[in-house]
């Protein structure tokens, strides 16, 4: 997306999807802020993979991200089938530690939230600034606006120029709005960070470390949330087509 060069992360293709591969995205995040360099930053699970195999506007998107990290257990699970060894990179830790970096005093980098219910917003970005008082937060705007406050809102994000754009509307919204709205901040990290909101105000739990651990936090979620169970479907539909790929396919190592 971006018209500047860093330095490239090799990619993976899984599903005909691309993964970025580092043991750690946030040195390589900071190098391009220090740059100056846009960056799009997509946190692909297999449910985004499966949805993006029908839907062709959200596969362009993800071609043309900056970033494509590994957010789920079953894309690590794919990139084992092929031998390639990545950590699973969830994108609420992503956030968290971007977050740590904007809130660093020797770094100061303004850092917008936007997306979600309006009192989770809030309570989300207050949860922040009390653990990190030199944390420069901009602005701060929930999910839910029409035509006239969404305008309002893209002016005071162009206005403000934050370097850290923390994007909760869900997938694939999420990722469409960034890619309408990049051009107002081409120097700034945009990542969609879902129901990340949620947590960090204290309305929902994630799963505990153990469980992460075991790669199940999918299934801690689900028994919080009973309704995510057909999203759930897509699982077995992606294992099985990642095997096949595995078997009947060729591994697709590319630099960016």
């Amino acid at each position: 997306m971006s018209d500047r060069l860093s330095t490239p992360l090799p990619q993976f293709k899984i599903l005909g999807q691309p993964v970025h591969l580092s043991p750690d995205y946030v040195p390589w995040l900071l190098d391009r802020l220090e740059q100056g360099i846009g960056t799009h930053v997509v946190t692909m699970n297999a449910e985004i993979v499966i949805q993006a195999s029908h839907d062709r506007e959200l596969a362009n998107i993800i071609a043309n991200a900056d970033l494509v990290t590994p957010d789920g257990s079953g894309i690590i699970m794919a990139l084992r089938l092929h031998d390639v060894e990545q950590p699973r990179y969830a994108g609420i830790d992503l956030g968290e530690d971007l977050l740590r970096l904007a809130g660093a005093p020797e770094r100061n980098y303004p850092v917008f939230f936007y997306g979600g219910k309006p009192q989770i917003v809030k309570q989300a970005a207050q949860k922040w600034q009390t653990d990190f008082p030199d944390l420069n937060i901009v602005g701060i705007e929930h999910g839910y606006l029409d035509a006239q406050d969404q305008s309002k809102l893209l002016h005071q994000i162009h206005t403000t120029q934050p370097k850290i754009i923390l994007v909760a509307l869900g997938m694939p919204r999420q990722e469409i709005w960034i890619r309408d709205n990049f051009h107002l901040c081409p120097q700034a990290i945009w990542i969609g960070v879902g129901g990340s909101f949620d947590v960090w105000s204290g309305v929902k739990n994630r799963a505990p470390q153990y469980i992460r651990n075991l790669d199940l936090e999918w299934m801690y979620r689900i028994a919080q949330e009973p309704s995510r169970w057909r999203r759930a479907l897509a699982l077995p539909r992606f294992a099985i087509l990642a095997i096949a790929e595995r078997i009947f396919g060729k591994d697709k190592l590319t630099a960016n």
